[in-house]
């Protein structure tokens, strides 16, 4: 979802649920990277959470905090948009040169999204000849609030920076997550704090995108209700023992089962939904992020529900990073991959 146009040096800032990252790379050839700066900054759920005047100014504050130990100097920054403030579905018009189709889509747009096509800002990308009807072609489309689009924008400008691009954080994660030369289906699967992003690849692009709200927190509210422990312990079993059958007498597994098998029959039905439309291409594999990456037989969980084989994904793939930069990524760069994406950005168009 492209605000301005591009304007040479950017970096990308992911104001995420627990922390703040901000990433600046440098192009070194075609679809590779260098890493020129990061930064990142925990904060507290509460703040992100709330509204008021002074979470607002301390996110503010947070943020800057980021940049400022990243080193990064432009002013220019990509932001992302969270999931649940975005709607993005895939949608088939009539095969027709790109010129009309630019013409026409604003009288088509407003059946599909979920909002009034005055209340929204609406963007969208040209997919190609649809896989299910020769006659027809695809249009990927996204769509944010006014009034969130305009409070973000108001807020990330009012800190001294000039945005020239925001876009749904499932979209640039792709960027950085689907690996080179992939031909059949992907299912991203990112899990965050308080939901989860899926997205189903197809030819580089998004084909299904979906937010469920099941999150590490799921998890964790689940393991205190019946294991009977703390918050923090709840969420140290399951990060450091996972689904792990064979730690903690299984206790961990148990405790959570209900909530995962409501998380597998969306993961499940996501999949049928791609497969219905793209009959002759399969969901090849998955590709883990977020917590999803770093829950121990987490993968080996989902595998087993979908019967799909999965696998970490690395945002970081397409990127040359420093020796010492690796090392003090170390446990947090699993959770770049939407600032990776932003910043892996064209913005010269």
């Amino acid at each position: 979802m492209t605000l301005l146009k591009g304007v040479g040096d950017f970096f990308a800032l992911d104001i995420g649920t627990n922390a703040v990252r901000v990433v600046q790379l440098s192009n070194s050839g075609p679809d590779s990277w260098t890493l020129a700066h990061y930064g990142y900054a925990p904060v507290d759920i509460k703040t992100t959470a709330a509204s008021s005047k002074e979470s607002e100014h301390r996110l503010g504050e947070i943020i800057m905090t980021a940049i400022g130990q990243s080193g990064i100097k432009t002013k220019n920054v990509a932001i992302g948009l969270p999931s649940q403030k975005t709607f993005t579905t895939v949608i088939d018009v009539p095969m027709m040169p790109e010129v009309e189709l630019r013409s026409s889509i604003k009288y088509q747009i407003d059946q599909y999204i979920p909002m009034a096509i005055d209340e929204a800002k609406v963007d969208w990308a040209l997919l190609g000849q649809s896989a299910h009807n020769p006659q027809q072609q695809e249009v990927l489309l996204a769509s944010t609030a006014n009034a969130y689009a305009e409070e973000r924008l108001e807020f990330v400008e009012g800190l001294g920076l000039n945005v020239i691009a925001a876009e749904p954080d499932p979209i640039a994660m792709i960027r950085s997550l689907l690996p080179a030369g992939i031909t059949d289906g992907r299912l991203i699967i990112d899990v965050g704090e308080l939901s989860t992003n899926l997205v189903i690849t197809y030819n580089d692009s998004p084909r299904l995108v979906r937010t469920i709200p099941t999150g590490l927190y799921s998890l964790v509210k689940a393991a205190v209700q019946n294991l009977n422990v703390q918050e923090d312990q709840a969420r140290q079993f399951i990060v450091k023992f996972g689904l792990a059958p064979d730690r903690l007498e299984g206790q961990v597994y148990r405790a959570v089962e209900g909530v995962l098998e409501g998380f597998a029959a969306e993961l499940v039905k996501s999949i049928k939904f791609f497969q219905t439309r793209y009959p002759n291409t399969p969901v090849g594999g998955i590709l883990l992020s977020g917590y999803a990456s770093v829950i121990p037989k987490f993968g080996e969980y989902v595998t087993a529900k979908t019967g799909v084989a999965s696998q970490q994904a690395n945002p970081w793939q397409k990127v040359r990073v420093a020796q010492g930069d690796q090392q003090q990524l170390g446990a947090i760069a699993t959770e770049f991959a939407t600032a990776v994406g932003l910043a892996q950005r064209n913005n010269k168009s």
